[in-house]
């Protein structure tokens, strides 16, 4: 009668829990619908990139414009080696960044989710107490300039990003939810170190959260531009790309709206800048490298989506 029973409710919550093939369907295309609603607007974008600008001043922004150009990246490629080295050092201190910026929220992380730790309250709240209350642009500039000296040099672009508190609370709550204390406590009984049991043991089973981390913390120094404004003075070889096309950008609507002011020449010269398309191409410079990194990092983000549901 029990087995009788159990069949009969675990064949109810089965059918509770399968969908009809029609349900499915919907599922399908409001899914597609929603992939094609994230895709169509970078389509748009690179669209945009290859328009001339005489089609967007006569029918603006479209689908089929009515002749294509390639001005936009003819006009980028005039940087020459500046625009390699840029991507070069964009790729460095993202590199370089994410390394350093994951360590350390690992190594601050690990401690709090501790509970055999006397001191993981006070760090917690340090953490907590500085992303609420800031210092100001002010005094992290006259710190970072004046104190550390981090002016026209690649630790300026680096270190202001290294640490995120909001990366720590991530990266803590990961650790509580997938690393059991029985299993630290099991190693520390068979003689593993503290660092032995961290790396060889805590390490592994953390590795989709700190995936995710890397992800986070990449896409903000990649796409950081502002550091280069305050820090790099004299030095313009080691700015990131961002920053490069971000000046490049400027000096083109600058030309524009001044053409009138700055001689015949130079006004047919600044008429023939395709500084609407400009815009479209700088931003399929920033995004393609990024999207085609995102790939390697999906399946490690899912898994720590959905580390919490699961139970072994």
């Amino acid at each position: 009668m029990t087995t009788a029973a159990g069949k009969r409710i675990r064949g109810r919550t089965a059918s509770l829990n399968r969908f009809g093939a029609g349900t499915q369907a919907a599922f399908h295309i409001a899914l597609g619908l929603f992939a094609l609603l994230c895709i169509v607007p970078f389509l748009f974008v690179i669209i945009i990139s290859f328009t001339s600008e005489e089609s967007i001043r006569q029918i603006g922004y479209s689908f089929r414009p009515l002749s294509w150009s390639t001005q936009a990246y003819q006009y980028t490629f005039r940087l020459g080696d500046q625009l390699w080295r840029s991507y070069f050092n964009s790729f460095l201190i993202t590199a370089v960044g994410t390394a350093l910026s994951v360590l350390i929220t690992f190594l601050y992380a690990y401690p709090l989710f501790r509970k055999d730790y006397s001191r993981r309250n006070f760090f917690n709240f340090l953490s907590f107490f500085t992303m609420i209350f800031g210092g100001g642009l002010v005094p992290t500039f006259v710190i970072c300039k004046s104190v550390l000296g981090l002016s026209d040099n690649y630790a300026a672009l680096i270190v202001p990003m290294l640490f995120s508190p909001f990366n720590v609370i991530i990266m803590r709550t990961f650790f509580q939810t997938s690393v059991p204390m029985e299993l630290i406590e099991a190693a520390t009984i068979d003689g593993s170190g503290e660092y032995r049991t961290l790396f060889r043991i805590v390490f592994p089973i953390v590795t989709p959260g700190i995936a995710t981390i890397s992800l986070l913390v990449a896409l903000g120094y990649w796409n950081e531009w502002f550091l280069s404004l305050l820090y790099i003075n004299k030095n313009m070889n080691i700015i990131p790309l961002q920053y490069l096309l971000m000046r490049m950008q400027r000096n083109a609507d600058f030309l524009a709206k001044n053409s009138a002011m700055i001689g015949a020449d130079a006004s047919r010269a600044a008429a023939q800048l395709p500084s609407q398309t400009l815009k479209m191409a700088l931003v399929v410079f920033i995004v393609v490298p990024i999207a085609c990194a995102y790939p390697f990092f999906q399946r490690y983000v899912v898994a720590g989506l959905t580390v919490g549901s699961v139970k072994g």
